[in-house]
């Protein structure tokens, strides 16, 4: 995987303070939409909720008896960088698990953040216990082998009805994960922590009982106040 490519680490830190939610309003006015991956939700009872890091791309595809490939998860996750989110194209099967606990547990200890997939996996307890962060479908007892191959890595794959690239960063949280551009990173950020900001404040004129009409959207007399807030905050 090319380092270069890879997100750094404060670009990592200033995603992890921003909502999914957010991310998906600026997104949306940047003229990027679908980016949120249907079907992934956090492994209930998992502890941590907050997962950033560059997509690593795996592609899975019904079983069919005879083929002969090379390619397997286990090879696959011996390849895996420190610092990258698993995301896994599982072809709509969600009745068997993609990983459970022991593939879990090893790529936690190769340092890979999280895994997100429109799929199942099997073992939640054990996954839990591996400290391997997880956004899925849901549990599911069937073996890999009796469902799905991996037939693709590192390339662009479908997950949850979203187009995903090596590289694109990915945040997850409570609401589940969305899928940054590469290219878009820095643009993202910029808006989004100016997004952050103006919600801030809209937040607490709402506490204090504002009415919406005018400010939320903002017409030019709450955009002054804003503003004077703003300053006041430097």
């Amino acid at each position: 995987m090319n380092s270069n490519a890879m997100l750094n680490a404060e670009q990592r830190d200033q995603l992890a303070k921003v909502p999914t939610a957010t991310l998906c309003s600026v997104l949306s006015k940047l003229g990027v939409t679908n980016v949120w991956i249907r079907r992934a939700r956090p492994l209930p009872g998992q502890s941590s909720m907050r997962v950033v890091g560059s997509a690593f791309t795996l592609r899975f595809a019904p079983s069919r008896t005879g083929l002969n490939l090379t390619l397997n998860t286990r090879t696959a996750i011996e390849s895996m960088p420190e610092g990258v989110v698993v995301i896994a194209d599982s072809s709509g099967i969600d009745d068997v698990g993609l990983v459970g606990d022991v593939l879990g547990l090893r790529m936690h200890q190769l340092g890979v953040r999280g895994l997100v997939t429109d799929g199942a996996v099997r073992d939640a307890e054990g996954i839990r216990e591996s400290g391997l962060p997880m956004w899925c479908a849901g549990p599911s007892v069937p073996l890999p082998g009796d469902g799905v191959l991996l037939v693709g890595m590192q390339e662009v794959i479908n997950c949850g009805g979203v187009t995903v690239c090596p590289y694109d960063a990915l945040v997850c949280d409570a609401d589940g994960a969305v899928v940054i551009p590469r290219e878009l990173v820095s643009k993202v950020l910029e808006q989004a922590q100016a997004t952050e900001r103006f919600e801030q404040w809209v937040m607490l004129e709402v506490k204090s009982g504002t009415p919406l009409p005018g400010l939320y959207p903002p017409d030019d007399e709450s955009k002054r106040r804003y503003d004077l807030w703003l300053k006041e905050q430097q």
